[in-house]
């Protein structure tokens, strides 16, 4: 499917015979790993403490919605936690955790372009910063966590070449920077000002144009009728291009509003309900044996409700995100460099990069923003349950029972 990781969908198939609980089993596990671990290396591993911290997130974050679905998002948390015990943590792990940390990132990059991104951007503040913070960087962590950038672009151009016969990248990323300019207006002002002068196929629909990205790229749209992504990558590539030369103002300001927007956008359940055509036609057609299972299920019938959940899960999540960001403003004027400040400047920057990158490219959603923040109640969790060991510590050392 054009736009969409050949890694991932390799993994898909691999589950495929299990009706996909392999790939759900994998993803729970690999969730409380990664948690498990990030306590034990910030010094506070317990079962108890793990417990009722994850309890919380079940409660309160769209964590145990992203760990159950065959979507890519739950990697994007959890990779961004991996990279930070990669690149702070490295003597506090071993040998054999290094190397299941390096593949699991270089995964995890490989399953979509916006979290390929995000740890790149992740890994470039990392080698700012080295410099001044050598005693909280660990170099070999840091080549290590920038390794896995190459070595996921590899598995990604890898799979595209056994599966298609081309050694490229994963088409369609265009599209969807495209996607978010029909919204914004700026493709059908390209179309009024230029149609005149460049053919281009999409001129007799210039006043038809669906109002969102969403209607337009999945939608019954002429996007359909002109070819989609095999009739359509190269000329919504050219709009891209010369819509940037040619209203760059409007798309700076586009920008800036789109990423605002979409660190608002944090609700869970986007896209969780709904009619997924494609997804019909693809069990249909290639899994025969579990169409009636698919069908029945109460996500297909839009009997998921997520209006009650969000009235707890929205103020979490924003409520989260500043707890963590006045930690890392703290941090950053107070010059600390405790492991918690670091974790916290790390999510910090991860959602504004998530949200540039989504905001920008694709357009504000929630889901875009709920697959991320979920790390920001994390870390705020971890910081309160920091704070309440190093009470009992202090209690114990003045004898205070």
């Amino acid at each position: 499917m054009p736009s969409r990781s050949t890694v991932f969908g390799l993994y898909l198939h691999w589950g495929e015979g299990s009706s996909f609980w392999l790939n759900l089993g994998l993803q729970a596990l690999a969730t409380l790993w990664i948690l498990q671990l990030t306590l034990r290396a910030l010094g506070l591993a317990q079962p108890l403490r793990l417990l009722w911290i994850g309890l919380l997130l079940i409660l309160t974050t769209a964590l145990p919605w992203l760990a159950s679905m065959l979507l890519t998002d739950i990697f994007a948390g959890l990779s961004v936690l991996a990279l930070y015990i990669m690149v702070t943590q490295a003597r506090r792990t071993t040998v054999l955790e290094k190397a299941a940390l390096f593949g699991f990132v270089a995964f995890a990059s490989a399953t979509h372009s916006a979290t390929l991104g995000v740890l790149f951007g992740l890994c470039c503040v990392g080698w700012i910063a080295y410099p001044w913070m050598r005693r909280q960087i660990a170099l070999s962590g840091l080549v290590q966590a920038s390794m896995t950038i190459v070595a996921s672009a590899a598995m990604l151009l890898a799979a595209n070449f056994a599966l298609s016969g081309q050694l490229a990248w994963t088409p369609g990323g265009t599209g969807v920077a495209f996607g978010r300019m029909l919204q914004d207006g700026i493709v059908a002002q390209y179309l009024k000002d230029y149609c005149a002068q460049e053919k281009l196929k999409l001129c007799p629909y210039r006043n038809e144009l669906p109002p969102t990205a969403d209607d337009f790229l999945w939608g019954n749209s002429m996007f359909n009728k002109l070819g989609r992504f095999e009739g359509m990558n190269e000329e919504m590539g050219f709009i891209v291009k010369r819509s940037l030369a040619a209203y760059p103002l409007w798309q700076a300001k586009a920008a800036a509003v789109a990423t605002a927007d979409q660190l608002m956008h944090v609700a869970t359940g986007e896209g969780t309900s709904g009619w997924v055509p494609h997804t019909y036609g693809i069990i249909e057609r290639y899994i025969p044996s579990q169409v009636k299972q698919m069908r029945a299920a109460h996500q297909q019938h839009w009997e998921i409700n997520f209006a009650v959940v969000n009235w707890l899960h929205v103020p979490v999540a924003l409520g989260s995100m500043l707890a963590v960001a006045a930690i890392a403003a703290h941090a950053i004027w107070r010059r600390r460099r405790d492991d918690i400040t670091l974790l916290a400047v790390t999510v910090t920057i991860a959602l504004f990069g998530n949200a540039v990158i989504c905001g920008v490219i694709s357009g504000p959603h929630d889901r875009y923003g709920a697959r991320l923040v979920w790390i920001a109640t994390f870390t705020a969790l971890i910081a309160v349950a920091k704070w309440f060991a190093g009470e009992r510590s202090d209690a114990a050392a003045s004898g205070v029972p």
